[in-house]
């Protein structure tokens, strides 16, 4: 599949990506210690939600445009985790004659992330894609705490790690245009653990082939990490044949440890704010999972 983002900005899959992007980061910051954040496949940075592309598609609108309409109306203990990732959405709106308060932008990781940042914190961002970089080099240009590179997004992993900092998040979200993209995320997921065994890693995908997504996370689990939790988050069934995006999901490496608490408290509440069709539903689970955690959660479901 291609996976230019103005095409897709503010969808239900950014809006899954980057709640949990907010909710690492908002975590990492509760340390005083500087942390790295580094983008692996970072777009441009900010996309308008009038331009051409995003008009074409449409599809902000049944993600974040949804949950912007419903914030007033998010149930407890949903609105508590949404709340910081709405709350960073605030510059974006815009205050029309005919259409009142509107949300005009939409901000891409990198972004997300550079607003989370506190003074000491870095950020590399990394795009391939040469309008997309150039658009990001204008987005950050002057700021001494974000650098914009443009590696083929594995390069880049493999050349950035570690950090010097020793804590930080590594966001890998390719556009999935090649064949054999889950092998090679796979792959470079468990080169980056063993560079970087510290830090947390962050790994986005569509869902279009079960197979391919259940491929991933054996790997990841015969990989040696530590912790690894997933996400999925579906908006409707799918319907084989069909075009256009109806699942998506992440996987968290050494995730914090209050992360699961946060997606088994908002997941059920995006699968039906975001619902497009019969079939939506949202899930986590433990890809790996320590020892202790487990026969903690095994003592309480007991």
């Amino acid at each position: 599949m291609n996976y230019r983002h103005a095409f897709h900005a503010g969808n239900f899959a950014d809006v899954l990506k980057h709640l949990v992007l907010t909710l690492v980061v908002a975590y990492l910051a509760k340390k005083a210690a500087p942390f790295r954040i580094i983008d692996t496949h970072a777009g441009a940075g900010l996309y308008d939600l009038a331009s051409e592309e995003a008009q074409k598609t449409g599809e902000w609108r049944a993600g974040i445009g949804r949950l912007v309409a419903l914030r007033d109306a998010v149930p407890e203990p949903a609105a508590k985790v949404l709340a910081p990732y709405l709350d960073l959405l605030e510059s974006d709106f815009a205050e029309d004659a005919t259409d009142g308060r509107r949300l005009v932008r939409y901000p891409g990781s990198p972004l997300i992330a550079r607003r989370l940042m506190r003074e000491g914190d870095q950020l590399v961002a990394n795009e391939l894609h040469p309008e997309d970089r150039e658009r990001l080099a204008e987005l950050f240009h002057r700021d001494s705490q974000a650098k914009v590179m443009g590696l083929d997004g594995y390069t880049a992993l493999k050349a950035l790690l570690p950090p010097k900092e020793r804590r930080g998040l590594v966001l890998v979200d390719p556009p999935f245009e090649a064949a054999g993209e889950f092998d090679r995320l796979a792959g470079a997921v468990a080169a980056a653990h063993r560079r970087f065994a510290t830090g947390i890693l962050m790994l986005w995908f569509p869902i279009k082939v079960r197979a391919d997504v259940d491929r991933l996370y054996a790997r990841l689990a015969e990989a040696g990490l530590a912790k690894a939790l997933a996400a999925e988050l579906q908006v409707a069934a799918p319907v084989p044949g069909a075009k256009g995006l109806v699942a998506t999901g992440v996987v968290i490496v050494n995730p914090p440890f209050t992360l699961a608490g946060d997606l088994a408290a908002v997941l059920p509440f995006l699968a039906e704010a975001m619902a497009t069709g019969p079939g939506a539903q949202a899930h986590w689970r433990w890809i790996v999972q320590e020892n202790a955690q487990r026969s903690r959660d095994q003592s309480e479901n007991a």
